[in-house]
């Protein structure tokens, strides 16, 4: 039985994990935290954090588990290139599954992106366009991004040099080598996530919509079982669902 944290407890995402971990029969709610609460008190009482948070919180959070040698799960997403490498350095210390997304299907979506990508090859035009909630504060979202990295691997570019993420004025014809993004926000939107490719003659459309927070959730308590008596590493959402 894996004994798991919840770090943000109170929020919407925190209330919808415990649900999923009460609901698991190979978990057990160990604690829940949020403002003003120290996870330091309470390491005696969980196995595995899931930190779906802020950045600032969870490098907080991943400090204390490097510490006292307690595995991860990371949802949370806009960190900076630094905090990346803060986060891989941690790894080395402790286990960490770190996904933008802890859908199912959205990393079946992602394993069909790079295969799309490879076989349609790089005469497209690759648009993504993805739509939130009004609260939702980064933009292009953790999902849209890695998307957007997925494809561009599959096509042999690197996506810091080929996204596009916005468009204004009277520009040059589109360059086929950039990936363009657009990002919506708007009502309770859950989480909507488009991949298209554009050719002459035809396009292909590649879409992933959530209608429930739950699918996250349950993604996340799947990583925090799997990972429970994994190795120290860095691991994504397709080592535990072996993709």
């Amino acid at each position: 039985m894996t004994r798991i944290a919840i770090n943000g407890s109170k929020g919407k995402m925190g209330q919808t994990l415990i649900e999923a971990v009460h609901s698991n029969s190979k978990a057990e709610f160990g604690a829940g935290l949020d403002k003003g609460d120290k996870l330091a008190d309470q390491l005696d009482n969980f196995d595995v954090l899931i930190d779906f948070s802020r950045p600032e919180a969870s490098l907080d959070a991943i400090s204390i588990c490097k510490g006292s040698g307690k595995a991860m799960v990371i949802g949370t997403t806009g960190f900076s290139d630094n905090e990346l490498e803060f986060i891989q350095q941690a790894s080395k210390e402790i286990p960490i599954v770190f996904a933008p997304n802890m859908s199912v299907g959205v990393n079946l979506t992602l394993k069909i992106l790079e295969t799309s990508a490879k076989v349609i090859g790089p005469d497209s035009s690759v648009e993504i366009i993805e739509a939130h909630h009004r609260f939702k504060v980064d933009s292009p979202s953790g999902t849209a991004l890695k998307m957007g990295e997925v494809v561009a691997n599959a096509l042999g570019r690197n996506l810091a040099d080929c996204a596009m993420p916005c468009r204004e004025g009277i520009e040059e014809p589109r360059d086929l080598n950039t990936i363009g993004f657009s990002s919506i926000r708007g009502g309770d939107v859950i989480g909507e996530h488009t991949v298209a490719f554009f050719m002459d003659g035809e396009r292909v459309e590649i879409t992933h919509k959530a209608s429930s927070r739950m699918i996250y959730a349950n993604g996340a308590v799947r990583a925090a079982n799997w990972l429970f008596d994994k190795p120290s590493g860095l691991y994504s959402m397709h080592d535990v669902l072996d993709l």
